[in-house]
């Protein structure tokens, strides 16, 4: 069975789905996010502020389901520029210092809103 998690302390969907799903109470699966603050709007236009953001998002959505950062297990990075890999893995690294979770980064075309950077995770209860 799965059960839908939603807050309004993270950007409501953009599209035809959901913050994040519970599987069976065992898997939370957050769909990616982008820079976009609660209420909606964009936050800098720079990795350093865009990163800060998408992990504050998911931050936000592993409250809710009353998990942290400790339960993260995978994460996928995409960016529109590798280059900005070093930036974003030290924000990142700040975060998920403690617990590192698998994770894969990729390069991409471009990104909703056009934004630089969206990350998606997958946690444990």
């Amino acid at each position: 069975m799965k059960q839908i998690i939603r807050t309004d302390n993270a950007p409501q969907p953009i599209g035809p789905y959901s913050q994040a799903v519970s599987a069976e109470g065992k898997l939370l699966f957050i769909s990616g996010q982008i820079p976009l603050k609660a209420d909606g709007t964009m936050v800098g236009e720079d990795i350093t502020s865009q990163t800060h953001q998408c992990i504050l998002n998911i931050e936000a959505i592993l409250t809710e389901a009353g998990l942290t950062f400790d339960n993260v297990v995978k994460t996928t990075v995409l960016m529109v520029n590798l280059s900005d890999f070093g930036t974003m893995n030290e924000i990142y690294n700040g975060y998920f210092a403690n617990s590192k979770p698998a994770r894969a980064a990729f390069q991409v075309g471009r990104l909703p809103k056009d934004v630089l950077i969206e990350i998606e995770a997958v946690a444990v209860f």
